[in-house]
């Protein structure tokens, strides 16, 4: 079956590294079309009514349908873990939450839903079949998440104490960064990861978004990993590009 079939580039990824996006959309179809165009993805059934997104035959995203038409229209970030639900107890013993507790996803994995002490929502992912991105850092492929905070301070001791080796270890890359959300959003903005893809050429990419029915909500600013854009698909997800 296609859910079985992992990309031959999926990596190893250790514990508090990003390794997946999802999109919950209320329209999958719809959603093919767009990121099709925009990035020049192609699809396949996953696991349920989900669908991976493939790049050049490799998995770079999915997208499923929202279960509840209540919840929000985004793009979800999840981060590796060798045991989730260890994972998960830390979380609540540092002041987050547990959104939704750990669930099995067929044989590819178990996923969790959780939230830091200031309400910014992020995912667990502990794999099975499934280990995660087939390519990353690429054109059209995810390349950072930011977390917008009003604390930065509290949220680098929140997430250093539950990933400091994949934040601050030896030979690490780092792909999740953080900011105060008052630099690119209003105030009343709630704190939240946004999913960076990357884009070869940000103003083409600015211009296909227009296009295909998407809008731009915070024009190209320089960041300290590269130019970015932060944009909404034609369904209301937001995401950002980013150009390096």
């Amino acid at each position: 079956m296609a859910e079985n079939r992992a990309s031959a580039k999926e990596e190893t990824y250790p514990e508090g590294v990003p390794c997946w996006v999802d999109a919950e959309l209320p329209d999958v179809e719809a959603g093919k079309r767009f990121y099709g165009e925009l990035f020049g993805w192609e699809f396949e059934e996953a696991h349920g009514s989900s669908v991976w997104a493939l790049l050049d035959g490799d998995r770079v995203a999915s997208l499923a349908p929202k279960s509840d038409g209540r919840m929000p229209t985004v793009w979800t970030v999840s981060f590796a873990t060798a045991d989730v639900r260890a994972l998960g107890r830390r979380i609540t013993e540092a002041g987050g939450q547990l959104v939704m507790a750990p669930f099995p996803v067929g044989d590819l994995g178990t996923a969790a839903l959780a939230a830091d002490p200031e309400g910014a929502v992020f995912a667990l992912w502990q794999p099975g079949t499934h280990s995660g991105f087939g390519r990353r850092r690429e054109p059209n492929t995810f390349v950072w998440a930011e977390l917008y905070t009003r604390d930065t301070d509290a949220a680098n001791t929140f997430y250093g104490d539950l990933f400091h080796e994949a934040l601050f270890g030896a030979g690490t890359e780092p792909d999740f960064g953080r900011a105060d959300v008052t630099e690119v959003f209003p105030a009343e903005m709630p704190p939240h990861f946004l999913v960076h893809f990357r884009a070869a050429a940000l103003d083409d990419a600015l211009d296909a978004v227009r296009r295909l029915g998407g809008r731009v909500q915070k024009p190209p600013f320089s960041a300290s990993y590269g130019r970015v854009a932060v944009v909404t698909d034609n369904q209301g997800a937001s995401f950002a590009l980013l150009e390096r």
